[in-house]
């Protein structure tokens, strides 16, 4: 049996969920099935697609149950928009049709899986494990990025000042301060907190790593 990806999860990290579907009893049921999963937390619901995009600028989820034919803005032209604005954003479609062309549709705008009305406990449960999939491999990939480039450096700064005065141990502060550390030239202040979030976090193994780093940045003594 495969190891259930909610072990790697980082220790008390839940994914932060949105839902939209104009169908008010659909996203009270969808909303009760994640609820009882300790991996998610359920942190905004849209009644259309044009909402669902406002509400993701504002509180940047993780991962999003998206329905396909929603009024103002469908499911997939709103996952067009959230993409280009949160790349690193997981979409699930969500629809009571079987249409092969909708299918495709929701692929191609960048969603991972599609469920179709009614899913079983069985298929959400399936989709989840995915969702969790990708977003460990993104959290990967984040933290052995190339150094960043010199006109994003001052805004990683900033963030990293704001999140540090403000304590944040969330993901998203950790993404700054692991892109940050990934230049050669970062400040030792930065690897600081770096540090006392993996101590904080428990990652013993990056802690591990970024000691070893630190310790071969040490000015040599003659």
């Amino acid at each position: 049996m495969s190891q259930d990806p909610r072990s790697r999860l980082p220790r008390h990290y839940r994914l932060r969920v949105l839902i939209a579907d104009d169908d008010v009893e659909s996203r009270r049921s969808m909303r009760l099935m994640l609820s009882l999963d300790s991996a998610l937390e359920v942190v905004a619901l849209a009644q259309n697609g044009k909402q669902a995009v406002e509400m993701a600028k504002d509180i940047h989820p993780d991962l999003a149950f998206m329905d396909v034919n929603m009024p103002e803005m469908d499911g997939v032209t709103a996952v067009r928009r959230m993409r280009e604005l949160m790349p690193n954003m997981i979409f699930i479609m969500i629809s009571a049709e079987r249409d092969s062309k909708v299918l495709r549709e929701a692929v191609t705008s960048g969603a991972i899986d599609y469920l179709v009305k009614p899913f079983t406990e069985e298929d959400l449960e399936k989709a989840v494990q995915r969702a969790i999939q990708v977003w460990l491999a993104n959290r990967q990939r984040q933290a052995q990025s190339t150094p960043t480039p010199p006109d994003q450096s001052a805004t990683l700064k900033h963030l990293a000042h704001v999140y540090a005065q403000n304590r944040r141990t969330d993901d998203q502060a950790l993404a700054v301060f692991e892109r940050l550390a990934a230049d050669p030239n970062c400040e030792l202040r930065w690897l600081m907190n770096l540090g006392m979030l993996y101590i904080m976090r428990q990652d013993w193994s990056k802690l591990k790593g970024l000691a070893a780093y630190m310790e071969r940045r040490k000015p040599k003594t003659s």
